[in-house]
């Protein structure tokens, strides 16, 4: 049903003069929504084997901590060690995921900057296709499911709030619980692409030159989607640095084949 929406919303927004170029710009987020939606019918789990054990253990091999009662996965000794103001923050930084990227598409867009919000649009599907193609090369469960469903594969798993359900719990809200009821792919972890999203509009901020503490606070709300991710239970360690190679080599790719094009194009005329 989101799929369909998503499509009928952009057909006719295209098919209203006043919005047309607005929406044909926009057009990768309407393809990232659209793709991403899709899962629910193409999950991914049905292509290879779900990961649970490995990436716990490599987890614990890699970042565990030493504890009385023995090593502990950094999700499992947040999920102990934990405060207020970190779960109150953790909630505000993922908050920040999708909206804040999209607002600067938006931003680029209305201030004359319409070459760059289109190469941030586009720059931006390339790192979640590749993110999705990891996905269904390696169907990985996150920390929260090792936790607590151990680590045999349950297929149909709904979402689960993990520790962004204490954020819900201190401002009396249901917002991370009505995000993830609607989770298209429990079994999506790896790469982390809540590491992605930010250090792409980071990356993108300073590469058009916006001013200096904008692209300083993307920086720290990456950062903070970062931790947040392993605070929470929602991402491992690994998941987020493979998030960040991600970003990394799918800007690189997109830059490298835009570049081509501009250059192809110039020459043409």
């Amino acid at each position: 049903m989101d799929c369909l929406l998503i499509a009928v919303l952009f057909a006719v927004l295209v098919a209203i003069k006043p919005t047309r170029k607005f929406t044909l710009n926009m057009a990768p987020w309407f393809l990232f929504g659209f793709i991403y939606s899709s899962f629910n019918f193409y999950p991914n789990y049905e292509f290879n084997a779900i990961d649970v054990r490995g990436l716990y253990e490599a987890e614990k091999s890699l970042f565990g901590i030493t504890t009385v009662a023995g090593k502990m996965i950094p999700g499992e000794w947040f999920a102990i060690h934990h405060c207020a103001v970190a779960d109150f923050m953790a909630g505000c930084f993922y908050l920040c995921w999708v909206p804040v990227p999209i607002i600067f598409t938006i931003y680029l867009y209305f201030s004359n900057n319409q070459e760059w919000a289109t190469r941030f649009a586009w720059a931006f599907l390339t790192v979640n296709l590749i993110g999705f193609i990891g996905y269904y090369v390696h169907p990985a469960a996150p920390p929260w499911y090792a936790m607590q469903y151990g680590f045999t594969p349950v297929l149909h798993t709904p979402g689960n709030v993990a520790g962004l359900g204490r954020f819900d719990a201190l401002t009396g809200l249901q917002i991370f619980h009505g995000i993830y009821g609607k989770n298209a792919n429990v079994f999506a972890a790896v790469p982390s692409l809540h590491a992605a999203y930010l250090l792409v509009t980071t990356f993108y901020s300073i590469m058009s030159r916006r001013k200096w503490y904008a692209s300083c606070v993307f920086a720290f709300i990456c950062v903070g989607i970062w931790f947040t991710a392993v605070y929470t239970g929602h991402h491992y360690v690994i998941d987020v640095l493979l998030g960040i190679g991600t970003a990394i080599i799918g800007t690189i790719v997109f830059e490298v084949v835009w570049r081509k094009v501009v250059k192809r194009d110039r020459h043409s005329r």
